[in-house]
């Protein structure tokens, strides 16, 4: 009974032995998920912040699009105003130059 007696207390040993190894492996793996599980929620957290990020910076290169278009239109009617201003003093030299020629002929 003896060696029976050994064999089980053997037996009950390594059993012992493998559930306590098994709780550190469970307990380590645990941790690592723990672990992980934070980081994850932190890189959600941060994603979301660049989300937002990326967010405004399109509205804010969309306004940015509108006002060099308007710039732009706006700078095309001055132009053009300019245009119309320098046409209305040539227009003008050209006058006095038809009244000179017609001044001369009444001669």
């Amino acid at each position: 009974m003896l060696t029976l007696y050994g064999i089980f207390v053997n037996m009950a040993n390594e059993s012992i032995e493998i559930v306590h190894n098994l709780q550190q492996k469970v307990s380590k793996l645990v941790d690592r998920y723990r672990s992980v599980k934070t980081d994850n929620d932190h890189l959600k957290s941060e994603n979301d912040q660049l989300a937002l990020q990326l967010e405004e910076s399109a509205r804010e290169m969309a306004e940015l699009k509108e006002k060099y278009n308007t710039l732009k239109f706006s700078k095309t009617i001055e132009a053009k105003s300019g245009d119309v201003h320098f046409a209305k003093i040539r227009i003008n030299q050209i006058v006095r130059e038809i009244d000179k020629c017609i001044a001369l002929l009444n001669r």
